[in-house]
């Protein structure tokens, strides 16, 4: 017995590691075989491998497509090397969406905080590279527009030392961050018109036509930034050479910055395509053409009054609406929704199904502009002088649904990119031409920021926290003027 013992003994100690050895040849020469699995195996391991990690640190965006054709590495290894039965499987039955409502929202709210804004203590909050990626270097007056960059320097860029050395410190009954507070909170707000403007017997827009010309009663400042007609440029001060334009280099280094949260080449920055597209008005009056709103409407200056709209970029928005209304002829609806009371971060969310409503409501308007104010430090001054104006410079922002980590954002899409671009370019080159050194160049960072909703869809940021809103109302003459030369003038 201990000898059949023995052998029994040796025989399972052989057994094992022959067995072994067995399996391992038998993979190796299966793959050996078939080169195309073993490279799919890999694949599949790696693609695993980043889906943990995403899983673990972005959950909101690790989900795979539901196309069904794909279950992972654990599925294709129970269906290929160790197959189930169908009723022990059920990875087909269950298909996660590309995205959940949750990761959309959070994708929303990343939108809100790509910009820089004043916290309830009155600090900036940068969340791109700082002042200096927009362009304005610390403690000093911003004087990075398209003109100052390409090296012409225009009589009208230089800022009063005066004011930039004193700033402008809130009075003591601003709000603490800039903005005004409102306990409202309504998502709905309110909504001005304008009717077609009062015209003479030779169809010019009659000066000085209140009716329903999109202007607030009481708001003081509206008024008396619009006592007057605003003087408008009627020659070029700068001229750009076609041929340099269409230099890649010479483009972004001019005319844009780029986060480097994103990226852009030369296929969608292309002066010819960019000049190319016809941005202009088709159609009269009749109907509203223009949509003015703000997604973050309780953005104020160092002098706004709390409380008070019309001191908000809000009140700038309704002065906006008065020249375009009133000298240009134009039908604008200034919407004043607020998206932005108690919750910034999902301003975007919110304003996105009221700005669809009002499309579909508006099926003629043509141009939608979001009217922001943009967050610098406090020894950062965004002014110029414009026709003996003190004047806060704007800034035009994209969005490019695409990001430099992740590429192109497929749940972010936007069909109009192309001409998203093409009517900030239009309206930043006219500026630099009529204008040098009012525009800072126009930012471009990897969100949508509900430019999807309408082709001519312009973000505009006027002045920062510490401009005064004088400033910001002064901005607004040059801005309708190129508004209108963009929008009407000859392609």
């Amino acid at each position: 017995m201990r000898v059949y013992r023995y052998r029994d003994r040796k025989k399972k100690i052989y057994t094992g590691p022959l067995l072994i050895t067995a399996g391992i040849a038998s993979v190796v020469l299966f793959f050996q075989g078939n080169g195309d699995l073993l490279l799919k195996l890999k694949t599949e391991a790696a693609v695993a491998c980043y889906q943990e990690i995403l899983e673990w640190y972005l959950p909101g965006l690790a989900y795979e497509a539901a196309d069904g054709d794909d279950d992972g590495l654990t599925g294709w290894l129970l269906a290929h090397i160790f197959p189930l039965g169908e009723e022990q499987w059920f990875g087909e039955e269950y298909q996660t969406q590309f995205e959940s409502e949750l990761s959309y929202e959070a994708i929303l709210a990343r939108e809100a905080a790509d910009e820089n804004y004043v916290d309830e203590n009155g600090n900036v909050v940068e969340t791109g590279g700082g002042p200096a990626d927009y362009g304005v270097m610390s403690g000093e007056t911003d004087k990075t527009g398209a003109g100052a960059a390409a090296g012409i320097v225009a009589e009208n860029s230089a800022a009063d030392p005066e004011m930039a050395e004193k700033g402008a410190a809130p009075g003591p009954e601003a709000a603490e961050n800039g903005a005004v507070p409102d306990s409202s909170g309504t998502a709905e707000g309110e909504m001005t018109a304008s009717d077609p403007p009062a015209s003479d017997s030779q169809g010019q827009p009659v000066a000085g036509n209140d009716g329903e010309g999109g202007q607030t009663e009481g708001s003081a400042a509206a008024q008396g930034a619009g006592a007057a007609l605003p003087v408008t440029a009627t020659g070029k001060a700068v001229t750009y050479p076609r041929e340099k334009l269409n230099d890649f280099d010479y483009l972004t280094q001019n005319f844009y910055q780029i986060d480097n949260t994103t990226t852009i080449n030369g296929s969608q920055l292309n002066a010819d395509a960019l000049l190319g597209k016809d941005v202009r008005l088709s159609h009269d009056a009749s109907v509203p053409q223009i949509l003015i709103y703000h997604t973050h409407s309780q953005e104020g200056y160092a002098d706004s009054v709390a409380g008070d709209k019309s001191t908000t970029v809000v009140g700038v928005g309704d002065y906006l609406t008065k020249i375009l209304t009133e000298q240009y002829g134009m039908n604008v609806i200034h919407h004043k929704g607020e998206y932005d009371v108690g919750d910034r971060d999902h301003a975007y969310s919110r304003a996105g199904p009221a700005l669809e409503k009002l499309l579909a409501e508006n099926p003629g308007i043509e141009v939608v502009i979001d009217l922001h104010r943009d967050g610098v430090r406090e020894d950062t001054r965004l002014v110029t002088e414009v026709n003996g104006k003190q004047t806060a410079k704007i800034m035009f922002f994209n969005g490019l649904s695409r990001t430099t980590r992740t590429g192109d954002i497929a749940y972010l899409a936007n069909p109009y990119i192309a001409d998203n671009l093409a009517v900030s370019f239009q309206m930043q080159l006219k500026a630099a031409e009529y204008y040098p050194g009012f525009t800072r160049r126009i930012y471009l960072k990897g969100y949508r920021y509900n430019m999807h909703y309408c082709p001519k869809t312009l973000l505009i940021e006027v002045g920062a926290q510490t401009n005064t809103v004088q400033e910001a109302m002064n901005a607004m003459e040059p801005l309708a003027d190129i508004l209108n030369k963009v929008l009407t003038g000859p392609q």
